[in-house]
This record gives C-alpha cells, sequence and structure tokens, in this order.
C-alpha cells in the first residue's frame, strides 16, 4: 500500500494525527526567565500550526530549574500557578488553532546541564561530560528517592500539558540528557538497581512511562524520543535501542522518534564530536541516504510494529516518500528548514520537491580558514556555532513574525549570547 504524506497516521491510544509531517521539537529559548511561556511563543506557534504540518512538537519543557537545557526553557516543576495555567492555554491555543496535533516534549537535561546554569548537575553517576572548556559542571549522582522523585514530575509535567489543551506528550530520552544518560553503560555506571544491566538502565525511563500513562489516560498520546545509537564507544548502541523500543511499545508508548547522538557526538545534527564515531551493528544502505536515521528505524520496524518518526536531515519530498513507503517512517519530522520557511509542510503538501539547505551555507569558521576544520574541536564549535542562527530566527519570528536570511552566523552567536545573559540575571534575581 502506497503511503502519502497527506495520509492521516492513527495512533494506538486512539488519536489520529491529521498527516505524516511533524514540526520537530527544537529548543526556542522563548520562555520568561523563571520558566513562563510568552506571547512570542504564542505567535511563533501559530505561524507553525498555520504552517500544515499534522503534529508539533515543542521545544523542552524542564521538569527541573535547575537543570535547563538552555536558559529561556519553558519549566514546569510543580504544580502550576494560575499565571503558569493561562500562558500554557494561550500557547496551545495557539499552537492547535490549524486542527493539528501539539505535543509537549518533557525533559530533564541531567549532565548537559551548563556550569552557569548549575555547576554540579544531577546524573546517574558522577561522570563528567567529554567536552572541553568548562562549559559543564562536575555532576553528582542521583539518589533513589532523587530518581523517584523526578518520576513524579515527568508525570506531573505531562498531566499539567494535557490540562492546558496539550494534544500529546514526549519524553525525551535521546541526545544526552537525564534518561538518555542512564540507558548509557558510559554515563551510567551505579551498581543499584538503576545501573548495570540495560533493564536496570532502562528501570527510570520505564517508570517515567507508566507514571505518566497512569496521570494521563489511555487516550492521550505518549510518545518517546529515543537514541538509536549514542554513537560512542562503550555508550548506549543500536542493539540495547531495539531493546529498549520492544519494552516501550509493551509499555503502550503509541509513537516512538528514533534520533541518535549526545553533546559529545552530535550525530543528531549531522555533526562530527570530538571523538570518532563508534560504528554500529547495522548493515548500512547501499544508497546514500538523506535522513541519518532511517537505516536504523527501517531495522527497528521490522522487530516492532509501536510508530516511529524520523528526523534529521530530510530535504526532498521524494527521501521522505520514500521512506514512508518502505516502512522505515511513518512519520517524518522536519526541523531546521522550518526555522525559516514556517510553511514548509504545507508547500511539501502542495507538491514542492525540495526543501532549502540553509545549513550548507552557514560557518562561523571564514572559508580561508578552512583548514582548521582538520582538528576535530574547532569542526566540533564551528557545527555549534550554526546551531545559534537557527536559534535566532526562531526569535525573530516570535518577535515579529520575520526571519534575516542575510544574518550572520557570528552576529546571530553573538545575540543568543547576550540574550542567555540576561535570561540567567532575571533567573538569578527572580
Amino acid at each position: 500500500m502506497t503511503i502519502s504524506l497527506s495520509d492521516p497516521l492513527p495512533l494506538p491510544c486512539g488519536a489520529v494525527l491529521p498527516n505524516r509531517l511533524s514540526k520537530a521539537a527544537m529548543t526556542e529559548g522563548m520562555a520568561s526567565p523563571d520558566g513562563v511561556p510568552t506571547a512570542e511563543l504564542e505567535r511563533l506557534y501559530g505561524l507553525w500550526s498555520d504552517g500544515g504540518a499534522g503534529m508539533l512538537l515543542s521545544g523542552n519543557i524542564l521538569i527541573d530549574r535547575d537543570h535547563l537545557e538552555r536558559p529561556g526553557n519553558v519549566v514546569i516543576d510543580r504544580p502550576a500557578s494560575a499565571a503558569m495555567k493561562t500562558a500554557l492555554e494561550n500557547w496551545a491555543q495557539a499552537a492547535t488553532r490549524n486542527g493539528n496535533h501539539f505535543w509537549a516534549q518533557i525533559s530533564h537535561a541531567g549532565r548537559q546541564t551548563q556550569s552557569n546554569v548549575n555547576k554540579h548537575p544531577k546524573a546517574p553517576s558522577a561522570v563528567k561530560l567529554g567536552l572541553p572548556g568548562g562549559q559543564f559542571g562536575e555532576p553528582v549522582a542521583l539518589t533513589v528517592q532523587e530518581i523517584e522523585e523526578l518520576v513524579d514530575r515527568f508525570a506531573l509535567a505531562a498531566m499539567t500539558c494535557q490540562a492546558a489543551g496539550f494534544t500529546g506528550a514526549q519524553i525525551h530520552a535521546a541526545h544526552g540528557y537525564l534518561l538518555s544518560s542512564f540507558l548509557s553503560p558510559r554515563a551510567n555506571q551505579r551498581t543499584d538497581e538503576y545501573g548495570g544491566s540495560l533493564e536496570n538502565r532502562a528501570r527510570f525511563l520505564l517508570a517515567v512511562v507508566a507514571k505518566t500513562r497512569a496521570a494521563v489516560g489511555p487516550d492521550f498520546p505518549i510518545s518517546v524520543k529515543l537514541n538509536s545509537a549514542d554513537f560512542q564507544k562503550g555508550g548506549f548502541n543500536f542493539d540495547d535501542s531495539l531493546q529498549v523500543l520492544k519494552w516501550l511499545e509493551n509499555a503502550s508508548v503509541d509513537l516512538v522518534e528514533i534520533s541518535g547522538g549526545t553533546y559529545e557526538q552530535p550525530a543528531l545534527m549531522g555533526a562530527d564530536g570530538i571523538e570518532e564515531k563508534e560504528q554500529q551493528n547495522l548493515a548500512p544502505s547501499t544508497k546514500k541516504r538523506e535522513a541519518y536515521f532511517v537505516d536504523f528505524a527501517k531495522a527497528m520496524q521490522d522487530a516492532v510494529t509501536v510508530p516511529l518518526m524520523v528526523t534529521g536531515g530530510f530535504r526532498t519530498r521524494a527521501a521522505m516518500e520514500s521512506a514512508l513507503a518502505s516502512g522505515a517512517a511513518d512519520l517524518i519530522g522536519l526541523g531546521r528548514p522550518m526555522c525559516v520557511m514556517t510553511d514548509a509542510p504545507k508547500q511539501l503538501l502542495e507538491g514542492l520537491d525540495a526543501l532549502p539547505r540553509y545549513e550548507d551555507e552557514l560557518r562561523l569558521v571564514p572559508g580561508w580558514l578552512n583548514f582548521l576544520k582538520s582538528f576535530q574541536l574547532v569542526k566540533a564549535i564551528d557545527g555549534f556555532a550554526t546551531i545559534y542562527w537557527f536559534y535566532e530566527q526562531l526569535e525573530n519570528l516570535g518577535k515579529s513574525g520575520k526571519t534575516d536570511p542575510g544574518l550572520s552566523v557570528f552576529k546571530a552567536f553573538r545575540a543568543v549570547e547576550a540574550r542567555n545573559k540576561r535570561l540567567l540575571a532575571g533567573r538569578s534575581a527572580g
């Protein structure tokens, strides 16, 4: 049976996504210093709702204000005040005004919390992030009681978003954040019931899924974002991921988004890290793939029936339709193109062949210094800096509804850094 981008996607819980295109989760950094959604977030998501995607995923909604993924995250770490309830309701209303779904991505940054937010972030074990520059602090291992409290907080955040009008929730267990780091034998060196075997390392995630399901009921979509692999030596690998996926299917998850990598090895951005990428136990496709994780998802689809979303690298309609037709993906996630072309889904559904590849033209290191990219660290910094260009486009959309495609990476980098300082200052004063 041929599946097109315009076909609806029924989920196990009974909900139906109106088409096969989703706005992927991208960190916005546009909440108030104390984590409340703003009018800028409403404007941004209203534009995306009008843009034709069947589902929008929010950026990180954090369950602990001391463990931000970046300044300006939305934070739900306690029962919502009246002002917070109103702000969440307004955000959800704007984000669903075109009849699409809007899901909350719920997260805890763990040891990937920057040191200007928390010098001693909580983690599975006291294993520091392997990145130079002192940007991340010395982590402290969570106690069992703290883990159990965080399980409750994930469920509270999902229930709060459901009450505000969000139509689903995604539990973020990828990219090296807290739940992802528990899955990794490299980051998780515990010897209690949350460490050692894969079953123990997955215990926290599965407890979060169970508690969240109990909180939101059987009809509310619950998704998990999962690494296909960390691509690091001694890390969470593809065989581990496949087993966790089977457990998630049994735990009544409605959709799993397949991604990969961590801050140390940012495969999620199609970029190189500062160490050699660890190859996985997976026969690579003879066909050069446009999207990063299609082959992993295809192998997973052979083992499970839970719908899979694949994000990362998709730019042509042909590649998206091929992924749907081959069974590698049930839902296509679009990220960076939507930072500039907010109606990218609508244009694809109307026949557009390819989305722009803005990232191909972006660089912090000027062309005449390209030889420096032979150094892995410089290459990694250049890759991360270009992400700030996309951050600044989101900021522009939230403020004025317009982008600035001519913006330089350097100027965007400076603008985002200045805004981060203001948000952190406001937070510490609040």
